[in-house]
Formats: C-alpha cells, sequence, structure tokens
C-alpha cells in the first residue's frame, strides 16, 4: 500500500507565502524603531512636588558643618593603685582639690601584713650588705696595722741588731743572742712583702666590691620605699589641682585594684569635640581652622588632632580654640560651626539635595527651557558640601536641575512636569 509523501512547510506554497510576509514585517518594525530611536520611559508628575535649583557660575566654598560638643582640654583619671574597703570618703564629686589633698582612705589587712613581711626581709638584706661593707673595712684597717707592726719590728730588730753587734765584738755579748735578733730581722724583712701583696689584693677587691654594695643597698633602699608607698596608696590623693568630677563611693564597700575611682578636670581649658562624615577622611588634618558660633560672634578654632577611626560612617576630630576662649562654656554645649577644607574656588556650582542619595552625582535630570519635562543627564561633580555642589562636566550655568529626592527614577530617562 502506497504512503503519501508531505512536503516541508517552506516547500508548501500558502506557508511559504505567510512566512515571507512576517519577515517583511520584522523588517519594517526594525527599519522604524532605527529611524525613530529607542522608546523612553517617563513618568507624569506634579511640578510643585520637585525642587529645582539653577546651575551658577560662582564661588564653591569648600567646608563641611560641624556640630561639637564642648569637652574639658585635659581629664586625670583616679584608678585605684591598690584594692580594699572604703573607710572614709573626704571629698564629693564636685568639689573643688588641690594637688596632693587627700580624696579617700581604703583599709586592706592582707596589703597591711604582706607589707610588714616584705619590709623585714628588707631590711634584713639591707643590714647584711652593711654588715659585709663594715668588715671589708675593718680588714683594711687591720692589714695596714699588720704591716705597720711588721715595719716596727724591722726597725727595732735593725737597731737592736746593731747593738748586739757592737758587743759581741767586745766580747760582752753572745752571739747566739746575736744570731736570734738576725734571725728575727730575717723573718720580718720576709713577710713584709707578702703582708703588703695581700693588702694590695685585699684593697683592690674592696674598691670593686663597694660599688656593687652600694648599688644594692640602693635598690633595697628603692625597693622598701616601694614597699611603703604601697600602704600610702591606701589613700587616694589628688595628682593634680582641678575639679573632682564622676566620683560616687560608700564607706563600706569594696573597691579592686584598677577599678575607676573618680575624675579630675584640671583647669586647663575646654576644647570641642565633633564627629565629621567619614567621606572626608582623606582630607581633614591637624592645623585645619574651623569656626563656630557662640552668641553673636564666630570663634576660630583649629583641629589638633584627628582620630581615624570610622564608626556609625563618622569620625572624630578634636578641636582647640585659636586665641581667647568664651567664658560661660560648659561641659556638654553643642556648638555649631564649619570646619574649612581648603580654599573657596570660582567654578559652576549647584544646590546640593536629596538627588545625590540616589544618583551618587552621576546623572541629573535637567529642566528644559519651557519647564514642561526634564531629562536625564550624565555628568561629572567634583568637591561637595552640604550646601553646594562643584560641576566639572555635563552642566552649564543657566540650566535648571531637580535637586529633590530620585526614588524610583533610577530606570526613568524623562520626567513630564504638570502644572
Amino acid at each position: 500500500m502506497d504512503t503519501p509523501l508531505r512536503l516541508p512547510w517552506w516547500r508548501q506554497p500558502r506557508l511559504r507565502a505567510a512566512g515571507i510576509g512576517v519577515a517583511v514585517l520584522a523588517l519594517l518594525i526594525a527599519g522604524a524603531a532605527a529611524l525613530l530611536g529607542p522608546a523612553q520611559t517617563s513618568v507624569r508628575v506634579a511640578q510643585a512636588s520637585v525642587t529645582m535649583a539653577m546651575v551658577e557660575q560662582g564661588t564653591y566654598r569648600d567646608f563641611t558643618p560641624l556640630r561639637s560638643s564642648v569637652v574639658p582640654r585635659d581629664t586625670i583619671y583616679l584608678d585605684a593603685l591598690e584594692g580594699g574597703r572604703v573607710e572614709r570618703v573626704l571629698v564629693q564629686a564636685g568639689d573643688t582639690v588641690t594637688f596632693g589633698q587627700a580624696l579617700l582612705e581604703l583599709s586592706n589587712t592582707a596589703l597591711e601584713l604582706d607589707v610588714l613581711d616584705r619590709e623585714g626581709r628588707l631590711v634584713e638584706s639591707i643590714t647584711q650588705l652593711q654588715s659585709y661593707e663594715t668588715q671589708l673595712e675593718q680588714n683594711r684597717v687591720n692589714n695596714l696595722k699588720a704591716l705597720a707592726q711588721i715595719d716596727y719590728d724591722i726597725t727595732r730588730l735593725t737597731r737592736m741588731l746593731e747593738r748586739r753587734n757592737q758587743l759581741v765584738a767586745k766580747s760582752l755579748e753572745s752571739k747566739e743572742n746575736r744570731d736570734q735578733v738576725q734571725d728575727d730581722l730575717d723573718r720580718a724583712l720576709a713577710i713584709r712583702p707578702m703582708q703588703q701583696e695581700g693588702n694590695e689584693r685585699q684593697e683592690a677587691l674592696r674598691r670593686k666590691q663597694l660599688p656593687q654594695i652600694q648599688l644594692q643597698l640602693d635598690k633595697l633602699q628603692q625597693d622598701l620605699k616601694i614597699t611603703h608607698s604601697k600602704l600610702e596608696a591606701l589613700t587616694v590623693r589628688a595628682p593634680a589641682a582641678g575639679v573632682l568630677t564622676a566620683m560616687d563611693l560608700k564607706i563600706g564597700e569594696t573597691r579592686n585594684r584598677g577599678e575607676r575611682l573618680g575624675e579630675i578636670t584640671p583647669d586647663t581649658g575646654y576644647k570641642l569635640t565633633a564627629g565629621v562624615d567619614e567621606f572626608y577622611l582623606g582630607r581633614v588634618h591637624v592645623g585645619q581652622v574651623a569656626t563656630v558660633e557662640k552668641g553673636e560672634r564666630n570663634w576660630p578654632l583649629k583641629v589638633i588632632r584627628v582620630y581615624p577611626q570610622v564608626k556609625n560612617g563618622t569620625f572624630n576630630v578634636d578641636l582647640g580654640f585659636v586665641s581667647d576662649t568664651p567664658q560661660d562654656l560648659l561641659p556638654g554645649q553643642t556648638l555649631q560651626g564649619q570646619l574649612s577644607l581648603g580654599e573657596d574656588s570660582p567654578g559652576l556650582v549647584l544646590q546640593a539635595g536629596a538627588f545625590l542619595d540616589r544618583s551618587g552625582g552621576d546623572w541629573v535630570f535637567v529642566v528644559d527651557a519651557g519647564g514642561h519635562h526634564a531629562q536625564r543627564r550624565h555628568i561629572k561633580v567634583g568637591r561637595r558640601n552640604v550646601e553646594q555642589v562643584e560641576i566639572l562636566e555635563g552642566l552649564k550655568a543657566g540650566e535648571q536641575v531637580i535637586v529633590s529626592d530620585y526614588s524610583g527614577w533610577d530606570r526613568l530617562e524623562r520626567i513630564d512636569l504638570k502644572d
């Protein structure tokens, strides 16, 4: 039985004609798209709901705002050098104290016993060294006496021998007695160089040991003072004059070694501390100038320290007053001001706005001359502050730009503005 053959679709007359038609239509659509350009994505918004600003040829002021707090220039912390029980509290927070003034007294029985034990051992060591030093001095004196005795014997025996020789010559003295004197003189003459050599060696050793003994004595005396100071540390004294702050102690409570007891603010003036946006971390350095408003006057400042650690998007700086300081400053007081990052310079500037958070300064919506729509345009910005943005490319003076929030406009190419 024969099987009918089916032609491919491209060889069938009706289907081939339909395929050619579809291809021609696709070519026409592609040509139209090429002539008309890509379709633009746009949205209509109320003109009153956006904020517009004009690009101007002006002066860029290179600064960043400061919100600073007044803090003491110096703060001295009082920590417990030795732990113990609080026996007496002699001052309260807010009191003015002088250098060396007793602030509180602690007691520590274990420490007192330990100090007494150490003192006993140190005193015993000091006594032993002093006894050895005394012994060396006595040996020196005894050696000198021994040498002097030998010299005396030599002189005495020499004279005696001369007299005995005269008597022996006259047969008035026996030779045996003379020879005994001669033997004693020879023995004294033989012992003298040995005694002198021994004296010199012991003296050299004594001179070598004396500095070492003195050094050890000084160290032991210093250790004794340190041991005494442990008991003295139980009475906490003010290391400097100033105002006592943040001290809250109760009689009977126990504080361990190293615990914070309080603070002293010396009378060295005040400084300001402020947080600066991390965007300016590389542009802030010691010596830069700033100003703050206090009363009806701007007070000049300079940066005295930069803390490079970034926390919550900001880093801290310390600022000091350049000349005089306001008289009515209070710790914790907040002052507003500006930190200069560089010199003012002429150029194209645009008002800063919320658009920077979304576009990052890479693109903006530029309003046409009629004010009916705004077109997306890529730009290049330079420096910025809270008031101005420096325009480097993409805009010219006199153009208007939408500077309000661009949220939801990331994919838009055009904004139609309606009245």
